[in-house]
């Protein structure tokens, strides 16, 4: 079944580059219809986040209030709390998800141009449930994106990934891995803002670290996304953590994409040594909590 409906002709050109709204036909799918995902909360013993909004979009990701209800009394909660109850990898709980997702990826690839040789290391989808009125802060994510709206109505304010300074995004790539990217809103360019103004049958595509704030209207929402990673992109991660280790010994780095041999060699030398110093610290923190070292001091 094709999903995708009114696409821009030319997706090879902005795929991962500009955000691009569409439309589809997930909203008339059952597996979203709020009693099916009141049953698919029951499965959940992890794999989910449940936080209150934020007062206004400059709100830092990680004060925003954590709310401590299971994903299914948090659905039921919903319209006597402001709470965002996002379900994560629904395809490892529900084999029709699983279905979804990997036909959803395939009109994707077609949206790309084909996968080009990338190799896909991460693929998976969820499920994102909020009260009305309800804020996201400004944050990005690490990951390639498509958003649909499959019931109620969000703005959701996005901008392309070049408005982010390569030192703000070393820093968020600087141990090989960033789950939330803590970015700040203020002086951020209106001009270069794209609004989507989502309802039921409405979605974007969101390139890999392109910040974002969201804001629900005057009814709960439930939205549906799929998100990957291609071995390129860790690469550049890898990349920019590199970078971010030159930069601090006062070294001016080349931007990714300027000395591509160059680039490869950092990424190599990366993804030995992030596991290292992880190590490193991790055995630091046990030595600091030994009775060996309790004795010393």
């Amino acid at each position: 079944m094709r999903y995708f409906t009114d696409v821009p002709e030319d997706t090879v050109s902005l795929f991962n580059r500009t955000p691009y709204g569409f439309t589809h036909s997930l909203s008339g799918l059952a597996l979203f219809d709020f009693e099916a995902l009141c049953e698919l909360a029951l499965e959940y013993d992890d794999h989910y986040y449940i936080a209150g909004g934020a007062a206004t979009p400059g709100d830092p990701f990680c004060s925003v209030r954590s709310i401590k209800h299971a994903p299914y009394e948090a659905l039921l909660r919903l319209d006597l709390e402001s709470q965002r109850v996002l379900l994560k990898r629904p395809e490892q709980y529900d084999e029709r998800y699983r279905d979804l997702m990997l036909e959803l990826f395939d009109q994707i690839v077609l949206q790309r141009g084909g996968l080009k040789g990338a190799r896909v290391v991460r693929l998976d989808s969820s499920v994102l449930v909020s009260s009305a009125a309800t804020m996201t802060p400004f944050h990005f994510d690490p990951e390639v994106t498509f958003f649909f709206q499959i019931y109620g109505e969000k703005s959701y304010h996005l901008y392309s990934p070049t408005v982010l300074s390569e030192p703000e995004l070393e820093s968020l790539y600087r141990m090989g891995t960033v789950n939330i990217g803590q970015v700040d809103f203020e002086g951020r360019d209106p001009a270069r803002e794209y609004v989507f103004e989502l309802a039921a049958g409405k979605g974007f595509h969101q390139p890999q670290d392109s910040p974002h704030w969201v804001q629900t209207r005057g009814s709960r929402s439930i939205s549906y996304a799929i998100s990957f990673e291609t071995e390129a992109s860790r690469e550049l991660g890898r990349t920019r953590a590199f970078n971010y280790y030159q930069r601090k010994l006062g070294m001016r780095p080349a931007p990714p994409g300027a000395r591509p041999s160059r680039d490869a060699a950092k990424a190599v030398v990366m993804q030995a040594a992030v596991p290292l110093r992880r190590r490193i610290a991790e055995a630091a923190r046990k030595l600091r909590g030994s009775p060996w070292r309790r004795s010393r001091s």
